[in-house]
């Protein structure tokens, strides 16, 4: 069989990507509190969705902050076999649009975690008019994305040629207004011990004075948070 679109190269996807247990640890959970829990200004009785959940460290880091109403949804069926049972049972295996479709609960929250760059901006307008349908009053969609505006972005989104757009913040603000969403916060995803990020922070810093136009966020990946306009 040929490959004519980009979708074609799923059909090697699970020999592309690294499937790793999911184990949450210290380090997952700092990141994760950074990136999605005090940004989304999350809750334990929070009902949340994991769009394009993979083997489920997400879901597994939900379970170890005590949120209990949870539902993830992957297209790939391999990744049921790296996820704790408990979390597994929480995960819809199928075609995303067509699982969205079928699904009838609301949630607070939203999260897709390096999901959004598959989609080019038509897809990923239809897609954030989709999720806010689903959104509760006051919820929120959170997106991970490949930062393109930073250099240091370009290894994560072109490592993989499924990815069909390049984000920076204002090209996503932008498919996010086409949506009826407005931007409520933006940051960097960062990693990383502290003595790294101080010398990020040293860098980045030095960076702004020399350079006319600097990015407006440095870090390789990126944190948008958005909520009904």
């Amino acid at each position: 069989m040929g490959f004519e679109r980009l979708e074609d190269f799923y059909r090697v996807y699970g020999e592309h990507r690294t499937y790793v247990r999911a184990e949450v640890v210290r380090k997952h959970i700092r990141n994760f509190d950074e990136q999605f829990w005090d940004p989304a200004q999350a809750r334990t009785d929070h009902t949340i969705l994991d769009l394009g959940c993979g083997v489920g460290l997400f879901l597994a880091y939900l379970q170890a902050k005590g949120v209990q109403d949870v539902l993830g949804i992957d297209g790939d069926a391999k990744v049921k076999a790296y996820m704790p049972p408990e979390v597994a049972e929480k995960v819809v295996i199928g075609d995303i649009w067509e699982t969205l479709a079928a699904t009838t609960k609301r949630f607070d929250r939203i999260a897709l975690f390096d999901v959004f760059e598959h989609f080019d901006p038509i897809e990923g307008r239809r897609l954030l008019v989709e999720l806010t349908s689903k959104l509760k009053p006051d919820g929120r969609i959170v997106l991970r994305v490949p930062n393109a505006a930073s250099p240091w972005g370009l290894q994560y989104q072109y490592n993989d040629v499924t990815h069909k757009a390049a984000y920076g913040p204002g090209s996503l603000q932008h498919v996010a207004l086409a949506a009826g969403l407005k931007t409520v916060a933006r940051l960097d995803a960062r990693r990383g011990g502290r003595l790294r990020r101080l010398a990020e922070d040293m860098l980045h810093g030095a960076l702004n004075r020399i350079l006319t136009d600097p990015p407006p966020l440095w870090g390789a990946n990126m944190v948008v948070v958005l909520a009904a306009a």
